[in-house]
């Protein structure tokens, strides 16, 4: 048994480092999104008090949800917010600025009022940088439906029960009774390739397996899901996608791969809720 001991102790430290080498692999899809944060953009606009100062919580170094850097000049790209309304339906298009001629639609957040005091919202990210479209809300856990102080003043509930589940309230949101206010006048963002605004500082891109805990860390309060809560949205934004030709050229091959490869399966949380679950198959060269 002694001579079996040294053995034994050294295929449990081989299998140790094994697993930990694997628990370390980025889960990376090779695609821009994976340097942009869907569920880190839709907390700031939890955050924000106005679209405005939405667009500049994206752009600053310190809110780690921006890591892109579409035309590889060395910096991160721009994002500017570009907003529309029809009816009780808004839309917030994150558009990222690649050129002097050229823009990308990085993702957007579609918003709308369904009661007097009641709203939901989602954002969804661009096929061209994520892959294919992708849907994510709010979880009902963490606050998300109220700010703290609001809930007790809020006379609708925190949230309500739907077909697909269950759907958060975020009316408490300053930034959604904010666009909502009978004075709010529909933001346009002034800024453009030559035209910055003065406090903005461009940054290096971090490395994706830096970036990755910042981006991983808002995941716990959204989901992924694979219905939208807004269904009007698409007809209003989809005559006003930006697209870049040349980020399309660019990443043509690697997102033509992830579809071809990816496997998304449905699963059902609790209350019978849905959640995407996606998976991509690595085709391996044959020597």
């Amino acid at each position: 048994m002694k001579h079996l001991l040294p053995g034994v102790l050294f295929l449990l430290t081989t299998s140790t480092l094994k697993v930990n080498a694997q628990d370390q692999t980025p889960d990376t899809t090779s695609l821009p999104g994976d340097n942009f944060s869907l569920q880190g953009a839709l907390d700031l606009f939890k955050k924000a008090g106005s679209p405005e100062e939405f667009e500049k919580l994206l752009n600053i170094e310190d809110s780690k949800v921006n890591n892109l850097d579409l035309n590889e000049d060395g910096n991160t790209d721009y994002i500017k917010v570009v907003s529309k309304r029809e009816n009780d339906v808004q839309i917030f298009v994150l558009q990222a600025l690649v050129s002097e001629t050229e823009s990308q639609d990085i993702a957007v957040i579609e918003l709308e009022k369904t009661g007097p005091e009641n709203a939901v919202i989602e954002i969804v990210g661009d096929g061209d940088i994520f892959g294919e479209e992708t849907i994510v809300e709010p979880e009902e856990n963490d606050g998300n439906a109220f700010n703290e102080g609001f809930s007790m003043m809020a006379k609708g509930p925190n949230t309500d029960y739907s077909a697909n589940g269950i759907v958060v309230n975020v009316w408490g949101w300053p930034c959604v009774r904010y666009v909502y206010a009978p004075s709010y006048v529909i933001w346009v963002s002034p800024f453009s390739w030559r035209a910055r605004p003065v406090w903005y500082r461009p940054w290096r891109p971090m490395a994706y397996t830096v970036y990755r805990p910042f981006r991983y860390r808002y995941r716990a309060h959204y989901a992924v899901v694979t219905t939208r809560r807004v269904v009007v949205a698409p007809r209003i934004y989809h005559p006003m996608r930006v697209t870049s030709v040349t980020v399309s050229n660019r990443h043509r091959v690697a997102v033509n791969n992830y579809r071809v490869t990816r496997k998304t399966t449905t699963v059902r949380g609790p209350r019978g809720r849905k959640f995407t679950r996606t998976t991509t198959t690595v085709r391996r060269r044959r020597r």
